[in-house]
């Protein structure tokens, strides 16, 4: 790997001679502008603003730009000749906890090389030394024009740096968490557990870029002639009220189902569906509005009663209708004795009916 940069790292009064190579790299795809008219590259000339010509890599400088306008021209070799002690020496300052280091800070990853067969004993005795005390060290080291802060820890049998921003380049995150008092309760709490642990650990190394390899297919795709098919979209469900504790309940499901796992189905899903019955607990106070146990029994007793009377009723009326048709049929075959008889043998009954209606 080609090194970046060339000095020392600084231990005290031992001295490591390192190179520094970039321990990251970057596989985003990179698109060029192109004029849609004729599909023309677009191209970023530099072109000196007194004389419109434009200018090659080899004759641009730098210059610090006054608050007047003024250009202050700023060569390589001012910049190297500063009095910092970290213009080619990475400084350790001090050696701490990691979890004293504040992810925030975290910025890009170099690893340190030794530089020739003399480096190799005072790297190793860092390295060791690191590996033996579950420490990082912070330090100093000078990149690219300006003064930068590091953490040199072990990976694996390797010193490397992480690049750290200086702790005033962290903003506050003011304004950014939710406004208003939030109240989570156990049970959300729980579920979240549950997932948690569901979902378990993965393999780092298992993880890759499914965007970059849809990219790379799209443009194998249409270097080949091929008609690309848009994708199905999916609900992102974005902007919904959704029930919290139902989204935790159906993903630890989700997830058990995807790792395979026993009981993974929905509860209730073998009985169709049904859910779950739970006795209503008994309270020691009394409502005016819950019947009680006698008055409860009292209706079921007057129910048949009233039945009674009621078929009772219906009797009674069958039976004078009856009397009343053979009154007219006595009438009709004119017999006054037999009329004074039937009318009192009427009312007799009638009389009769009455007091069992009445009873």
């Amino acid at each position: 790997m080609r090194s970046l940069w060339n000095g020392a790292i600084s231990f005290g009064l031992v001295s490591i001679p390192i190179k520094l190579v970039n321990a990251t790299e970057n596989h985003s795809i990179h698109f060029r502008q192109i004029h849609l008219a004729d599909g023309g590259r677009i191209r970023y000339r530099k072109v000196c603003e007194l004389d419109g010509e434009e200018v090659a890599g080899d004759e641009i400088g730098k210059a610090y730009e006054d608050a007047d306008g003024t250009m202050i021209p700023i060569t390589d070799e001012d910049l190297a000749q500063l009095p910092l002690p970290t213009a080619k020496t990475i400084e350790i300052v001090a050696f701490v906890p990691a979890d004293r280091i504040d992810p925030l800070q975290m910025d890009a990853a170099y690893y340190l090389s030794a530089n020739g067969v003399p480096a190799a004993k005072p790297y190793t005795l860092l390295r060791e030394a690191l590996k033996r005390s579950n420490k990082v060290a912070v330090a100093k080291y000078a990149l690219r024009g300006r003064e930068r802060l590091g953490m040199l820890r072990v990976v694996d049998d390797v010193i490397a740096m992480h690049g750290l921003l200086w702790p005033d380049e962290i903003r506050a995150p003011e304004g950014v968490a939710p406004e208003g008092d939030v109240t989570v309760r156990d049970a959300e709490l729980d579920l979240a557990d549950a997932l948690m642990d569901t979902l378990g650990e993965v393999d780092m190394d298992s993880l890759h870029d499914d965007y970059r390899e849809a990219v790379e297919e799209l443009i194998a795709a249409k270097a080949s002639g091929e008609t690309v098919r848009p994708a199905e979209s999916g609900d992102a469900g974005g902007g919904k009220v959704i029930d919290l504790i139902a989204a935790l309940e159906n993903s630890v499901q989700a997830a058990k189902k995807s790792r395979g796992e026993e009981g993974a189905g929905a509860e209730g899903e073998g009985d169709g569906g049904m859910a779950d019955v739970h006795p209503i607990k008994k309270t020691s106070g009394k409502s005016s509005s819950q019947p009680t146990k006698k008055s409860t029994a009292a209706a079921k007793k007057s129910t048949p009663e009233s039945t009674g009377a009621k078929k009772s009723t219906s009797t009674t009326k069958k039976s004078t209708a009856k009397k009343t048709a053979t009154k007219k049929q006595t009438a009709s075959s004119g017999g006054s004795g037999t009329k004074k008889t039937a009318s009192s043998s009427g009312t007799k009954k009638t009389a009769s009916s009455r007091k069992r209606t009445s009873a």
